[in-house]
């Protein structure tokens, strides 16, 4: 058996990690898998990951900061990328379809559609949740506001997302020796991670600098590239450890006594498995509030960024209950990949 996926964004981030993990998890049951993508997106993670992939039309529209107008002309792209999608269906003598969030899970769906393949979608913006579940069954991630519903239609279920084998496999002798490179690491300290992803949003600048003009008593670690290059330069270097985008993320996960994330995407769930507390930022990423403390109860405390001092303390004070809490739902996250595509599977019987 063999599937293709339509990977929306530009194969690097959040959304390709996710298709990477699930098209892992097909692959362990058998499935023979290729890869969409945009013809624009340099597709850095596949690549690294030894995956060429099919260059096909997949329009964006914004995903959870979309407006009318960016989901409008996104849509009068969407007849020609379905065609240019139908087209790598075929080529690729795929037996079903997965798209992978945003527009390409409605890329997906309608080449496979068009191309008479029955397919699936993962789903975590509004737009997508609107348009997939009326053409195939859907799964639902965090992000999106249909996951919080008493019951779904039956064309839906909920996921976590879809992890990696060895993600919390993270050693934190690894992350201490990195860190110990810097001046200002102070190793009898406790740590504290921010990352707003692979990108840094100016919420996420603006909280590390509360907590370090407040207090002297952690080491405070920032990572990820910023979206614009003054972010940087508002930095107290003195009293922040600025690691930049790192590939040992995951030891640093492990390491850490507290991680100060967004509300939305991937990295909770990977914090999650390395049994951390979490402090999760509102309205970092493009004024969105995602609730990810609902969801994950227990394991977060969620706040805004004026707050992010406060917040601390509190997970601190509830940092064994926390913990424990975090084991369980990593466990959870952990199994999702294999779940969902057993459930792929077995619907397709």
């Amino acid at each position: 058996m063999k599937a293709l996926l339509v990977v929306t964004g530009r194969g690097l981030g959040g959304d390709a990690a996710i298709a990477l993990n699930t098209l892992k998890a097909l692959e362990k049951k058998g499935v023979e898998c290729e890869i969409a993508l945009d013809e624009s997106a340099p597709g850095i993670l596949f690549e690294k990951n030894g995956y060429s992939w099919h260059k096909i039309s997949i329009p964006q529209a914004g995903g959870h900061a979309a407006t009318k107008i960016s989901a409008l002309k996104g849509a009068l792209k969407l007849i020609p990328a379905a065609f240019r999608a139908r087209k790598a269906i075929k080529k690729s003598g795929s037996d079903f379809v997965v798209g992978v969030l945003g527009g390409g899970a409605i890329v997906g769906s309608l080449g496979a559609k068009l191309a008479r393949k029955p397919a699936f979608s993962l789903i975590s913006t509004p737009l997508d949740s609107k348009v997939c579940p009326k053409l195939n069954y859907s799964f639902l991630f965090p992000e999106i506001d249909k996951y919080r519903w008493a019951q779904l239609p039956k064309n839906m279920e909920r996921s976590f997302y879809p992890l990696s084998d060895d993600v919390g496999n993270g050693d934190g002798s690894i992350a201490l020796e990195e860190l110990k490179k810097y001046p200002n690491f102070d190793e009898s300290k406790k740590t504290i991670l921010f990352s707003s992803g692979s990108s840094i949003f100016k919420g996420m600048v603006d909280a590390i600098n509360l907590v370090a003009n407040q207090t002297d008593e952690y080491n405070l670690v920032l990572v990820g590239l910023p979206l614009k290059d003054e972010y940087l330069d508002q930095l107290d270097k003195d009293k922040v450890i600025y690691a930049g985008y790192i590939d040992w993320l995951s030891h640093l996960f492990k390491f850490a006594d507290i991680n100060v994330l967004t509300d939305d995407g991937i990295s909770i769930e990977e914090a999650l498995t390395c049994g951390k507390p979490i402090v999760t930022l509102t309205r970092v990423k493009w004024g969105r509030y995602q609730n990810m403390a609902g969801i994950y109860n227990g394991a977060i405390v969620e706040s805004e960024v004026k707050d992010v001092s406060k917040s601390i303390d509190e997970a601190f004070a509830n940092y064994e209950s926390m913990q424990k809490n975090a084991l369980m739902y990593g466990a959870q996250c952990l199994e999702a990949a294999d779940v969902m595509a057993d459930k792929m599977l077995k619907k397709l019987e």
